[in-house]
């Protein structure tokens, strides 16, 4: 099928938008928003999406700009956000992406970590339930199909440190600039 026909049965819309961290890919079911990837230039989207699809066994849609049905709410959040003018995400999520102690992880982390703070893997082990299971929540944060919206960019190092990312620590350090949680550059 092309993927620019709208298909019959079970789909899944995806395209790439611009933002301030660079081309983004978005995914959503009828369900909700299932994926977000970094990092979606032209050399890379079609192969993400592929995958998406691959994993998901969905009959895929690929819009024209302006004419999105599932994700035009989500599009419509990520601006506001990326305005400073949302503080938080008020969508479905289709987590099929995500499960067991991860998606526990995540869920905590959406729940319990609103715009403008931050946490530390072992707190938010804790708050999961798992204390001492820093590590693990590391491991969570890097598989979260979600960022930005379950802000995975929210925690940091139990030493103060901004710890790693999967967008790259520059786009961590930016959205925690955009929150007000550090200083924005100076140039």
């Amino acid at each position: 099928m092309d993927s620019t026909e709208r298909p019959r049965g079970p789909r899944l819309e995806w395209t790439v938008v611009p933002s301030d961290i660079g081309p983004l890919l978005l995914a959503a079911t009828p369900e909700g928003l299932v994926r977000v990837e970094f990092h979606a230039g032209p050399d890379r989207a079609d192969r993400m999406a592929d995958a998406l699809i691959s994993r998901l066994g969905a009959d895929a849609w690929h819009p024209a700009p302006g004419e999105e049905v599932l994700l035009a709410e989500p599009i419509r959040q990520l601006t506001a956000y990326f305005a400073g003018t949302l503080r938080r995400f008020e969508l479905p999520l289709d987590w099929r992406l995500s499960s067991g102690f991860n998606r526990q992880v995540l869920l905590e982390l959406d729940r319990s970590v609103p715009y403008g703070s931050v946490v530390s893997y072992g707190e938010l082990a804790a708050r999961a339930g798992q204390p001492g299971a820093a590590q693990a929540v590391g491991n969570a944060m890097g598989s979260n199909p979600l960022p930005l919206v379950v802000a995975c960019h929210r925690v940091v190092e139990n030493d103060g440190g901004i710890g790693g990312f999967g967008g790259g620590v520059e786009t961590k350090r930016t959205l925690l600039a955009l929150e007000g949680v550090l200083p924005q550059p100076l140039f």
